[in-house]
């Protein structure tokens, strides 16, 4: 139902393969807390997002969590920072700054993330739908 939305939204500029790649990708992508609320993973979304540098998606974190507080809402609430171990040299283990993030949050990023993107646009509306 999902891809039919979306089908009949971007119309001739996303063809139906790629919505179905895209809504996979996003769904795969997503994570269920014990309270069954579901969250993303900054670091997953930034890739989703075609964000190849943390520093430029981290600006548009930044500007999420604005739009977010402008709002009425509570950032730490959709914003709620973590640490990911990654590898790095030497088989050492490093922590990054990740972020875990609700649906709205992943909206408010989509919002403010580079319209040029066709990720961005159908993220938009991805995360919209169900906000």
């Amino acid at each position: 139902m999902i891809v039919c939305y979306f089908q009949n939204f971007f119309r001739q500029s996303i063809n139906t393969e790629v919505i179905k790649k895209l809504v996979k990708s996003f769904e795969q992508a997503s994570h269920i807390t014990v309270d069954g609320i579901e969250y993303w993973f900054a670091r997953d979304i930034q890739e989703l997002l075609e964000y190849t540098k943390w520093t430029n998606f981290h600006i548009v974190i930044g500007k999420a969590r604005i739009a977010c507080e402008n709002s009425g809402g509570v950032a730490v609430d959709h914003f709620t920072e973590v640490g990911k171990p990654i590898q790095g040299g030497m088989r050492a283990i490093q922590i990054v700054e990740d972020y875990k993030l609700t649906r709205y949050a992943c909206y408010l990023i989509a919002q403010n993330g580079d319209s040029k993107k066709e990720a961005i646009a159908f993220a938009q509306s991805y995360f919209a739908l169900q906000i």
